[in-house]
């Protein structure tokens, strides 16, 4: 989910997806504050819906839309399928249940383990800067914002990182959430590894860093690289540049004149994905270590959250004493359809398109229907290619109703934003207005229902792809302004209770909507079983190579759908003192990489790969597979049976 391509299928796994809770409870437990960072693309309204229904069955009212906030790191390598509304069906084929469902479980289980090993504690807070690990992807968008506005910062990208820490009165170290702006995509469109990207791998570091000796996903501290106003942020810091020549198209339509759009492409620091998004993600957790270790400010005082369902249809903005206007029904212009330099989209449609084009809205009009007179009117200078608030069939294509969101621990404001910002300044002023001075304010994106972006009303004019996919017209992002100093007025005055809470978002009765073909029985070579070693690994590797072995395989959605915490691969060593093998990396390590490649008739093979990391110590290692097969018994439901495979035992030697 993440760069519409159909052809991005998955295939295979280079770490695991995970769910980071934080629950924060006043010393009286009379107020509490959830805050969850997901690895996946973005939490979709469906997703949400179904995550506070678990809640109130486990929890009553303790956890609620108000205080419950979750928020997708945006990683472009997780599931597709989580969501209710039509638009986003398109690439992904459909409402997939199995993934929406693990996801949902994922979720719910991680708010289970923190609200089981709540502690007294600490908060503190701290902010700094991080270099060398963003660019601006739309500079000339971002050039129409007025010189005053700009003028306030150093720079087109939001630097600046903010870490909150916790600490038990014991000491002992909890965890951090960090929120810095950046889009996960250092792992291109052309990447089929299930991965959390750059954010994901800085998490990984922490973790491992403070849970030593710890697997990925064991031990007690947790943390979280959450995303923030990243609308135009992109980590691809080699910047744009054509693919067929090597020149730069960093030019406001990002095209490249032999080719067109679709040879301007973004590139990372690195030697291919996986360096860059190594590179990165080591960036970002470096700074926030630094910061976590210098972390002086105390975070103390009382908890609110206030929350509301809004039309976004349908909101009147007062811009001044004199001018009110409206936003729009959603829609998205001609420029959604070119993608990014991180991603570009098909058939050669350009960024910055201010009019539309015939042979495209011929098209759109026979086979989706003309976007009505109003419509067109509201979003100008938008050309639209789809008119996806007036599209209904089988589902609407867009939410109406969107969730607005915000949080206060103490000084610590965290505004719940349902989308991706491309502006950096927002609503401190507003509790400072209140009396309530010396707030950080941090913006926690992509939460609780995807409504693509929100740019500025000068980057709108301009209509890259940022603006393109602007979904609720001109003034977005004045609508969303006004809409959080209400909620920032209601906190600031504890007058959260008087707060109307709005029209509640439709939950559609999808059983089963999906292109995506069930799991065929599955079936090994003639004289083999499933497990069974089809290529072995070498009898002896050096640190900095790579041991590789191939299994006879099964389909890995048997394992996925029907085990909870199944593992598809170990690393183990052999220890001579006990005479046994010991596991020192998992499939959710940085260092495996598992390849599942599909052949005809049910056949299959998967692939281990062990980027040796220099610090491995010489000794004797090999490499194991676990999956589960199904058959489908005449007239009988399927089964699954597990299988597990065994490369040889292998040498590791030192340099």
């Amino acid at each position: 989910m993440g760069y519409a391509n159909p052809d991005q299928v998955g295939g295979g796994l280079l770490t695991r997806l995970y769910s980071r809770a934080f629950i924060v409870a006043e010393p009286d437990n009379s107020k509490r504050v959830v805050f969850i960072s997901a690895d996946i693309g973005m939490v979709s309204q469906r997703l949400r819906l179904e995550v506070l229904k678990e809640l109130k069955s486990k929890y009553g009212e303790l956890y609620q839309q108000d205080n419950v906030i979750l928020s997708g790191t945006h990683t472009h390598s997780g599931p597709a399928g989580y969501f209710q509304y039509t638009l986003f069906w398109l690439t992904s084929k459909g409402l997939i249940k199995p993934s929406l469902q693990a996801i949902v479980k994922g979720i719910v289980k991680s708010i289970d383990i923190a609200h089981q090993n709540m502690k007294k504690g600490r908060l503190f807070i701290n902010r700094g800067t991080v270099e060398n690990s963003q660019i601006n992807r739309s500079p000339y968008s971002y050039l129409q914002n007025p010189a005053s506005e700009r003028s306030r910062y150093s720079s087109n990208t939001d630097k600046e990182m903010v870490i909150l820490k916790m600490v038990a009165a014991n000491g002992q170290e909890l965890g951090l959430i960090s929120w810095f702006a950046i889009h996960p995509v250092s792992m291109n469109n052309t990447n089929h590894l299930v991965n959390s990207d750059n954010v994901g791998y800085a998490s990984y570091l922490f973790e491992q860093e403070k849970n030593k000796g710890m697997l990925p996903g064991e031990g007690s501290f947790v943390a979280a690289f959450a995303s923030s106003n990243l609308g135009d942020v992109s980590p691809n810091t080699k910047g744009p540049f054509c693919i067929n020549t090597g020149d730069s198209c960093d030019n406001p339509q990002s095209t490249c004149p032999v080719g067109g759009a679709k040879m301007c492409m973004a590139m990372g620091p690195g030697t291919d994905m996986f360096d860059s998004t190594r590179i990165i993600g080591q960036n970002i957790y470096l700074k926030a270590k630094e910061m976590y270790a210098n972390a002086s400010q105390e975070i103390t005082g009382p908890l609110s959250s206030a929350h509301q369902w809004v039309n976004m249809s349908d909101v009147s903005v007062e811009l001044n004493a004199t001018h009110t206007v409206k936003t729009c029904k959603p829609a998205l212009g001609h420029s959604f359809a070119a993608g990014t330099i991180d991603g570009v989209g098909a058939f050669n449609f350009t960024q910055g398109a201010v009019e539309g084009d015939p042979f495209w809205d011929s098209i759109r009009d026979q086979l989706l229907g003309e976007p009505s007179n109003e419509t067109q009117a509201c979003h100008e200078p938008k050309p639209i290619l789809f008119s996806t608030g007036e599209m209904t069939w089988p589902h609407p294509w867009h939410p109406d109703v969107v969730d607005v969101q915000l949080a206060t621990i103490g000084s610590l404001a965290i505004v719940a934003v349902p989308g991706e910002l491309t502006v950096i300044y927002f609503l401190s002023q507003e509790f400072e207005s209140q009396g309530t001075s010396g707030m950080n304010v941090v913006i926690a994106g992509l939460c609780n229902v995807y409504t693509h972006y929100i740019a500025t009303y000068e980057e709108y004019q301009v209509q890259r792809y940022e603006a393109a996919s602007t979904i609720y017209g001109p003034h977005t992002l004045s609508a969303y302004i006004q809409l959080y100093r209400g909620l920032a007025r209601a906190i600031a005055t504890n007058t959260v209770q008087d707060l109307p809470s709005g029209p509640e978002p439709p939950l559609f009765n999808i059983t089963s909507l999906t292109l995506v073909p069930a799991v065929s029985a599955d079936k090994a070579p003639t004289n083999k079983t499933f497990g069974d070693v089809l290529q072995e690994v070498r009898q002896q590797y050096r640190v900095g190579e790579v041991a590789e072995v191939t299994f006879v395989s099964a389909n890995p959605r048997n394992s996925a759908e029907n085990v909870t915490e199944h593992n598809f691969l170990t690393v183990e060593r052999y220890i001579n003192i006990s005479g046994s093998w010991h596991v020192v990396h998992n499939d959710a390590s940085w260092e495996t990489r598992f390849y599942w490649t599909k052949g005809s008739g049910g056949r299959s093979n998967a692939t281990v790969e062990w980027h040796i990391p220099s610090a491995t110590e010489p000794g004797t290692y090999r490499i194991r597979y676990f999956g589960h097969y199904k058959t489908t018994p005449l007239f009988k439901p399927a089964v699954f049976y597990p299988f597990e495979g065994t490369s040889s035992a292998f040498k590791i030697i030192s340099l």
